[in-house]
């Protein structure tokens, strides 16, 4: 039984050290390959704003950053379909530190987060 107490209060200790403060920015730096030729380029994008990346559209929800750290990470809600097309091939939120641990699966097409826009 106190076996299990410890490790109960292990986890919620984690647990609330893990959560960290963040903000909003008002935009989002991100980055478009095309793999087929190897073409990059870098858009700003802002909060509820639409831009193409070369045969995609991408749409930012928010961009959230660590108050006390915010160089340190980014975390995007992006929306990302073909053009043209209205289903969507990627509605979530993307880590910048980690984009493949929630990434977009294009067999040409790859977008990823830079940073957050910071005031």
């Amino acid at each position: 039984m106190m076996r299990f107490a410890v490790m109960a209060f292990a986890l919620t200790a984690t647990a609330a050290t893990a959560q960290q403060k963040v903000q909003s920015g008002p935009g989002a730096m991100l980055r478009g390959l095309d793999k087929v030729s190897g073409q990059t380029v870098d858009i700003e994008l802002q909060s509820g704003q639409t831009e193409t990346v070369f045969g995609l559209d991408v749409a930012l929800g928010d961009c959230r950053y660590p108050v006390d750290n915010p160089t340190g990470d980014a975390f995007a809600y992006l929306t990302i379909w073909e053009q043209g097309k209205s289903e969507q091939l990627f509605d979530g939120w993307m880590i910048a530190t980690s984009p493949a641990l929630h990434a977009l699966d294009h067999a040409r097409y790859d977008v990823w987060v830079i940073r957050c826009i910071t005031p």
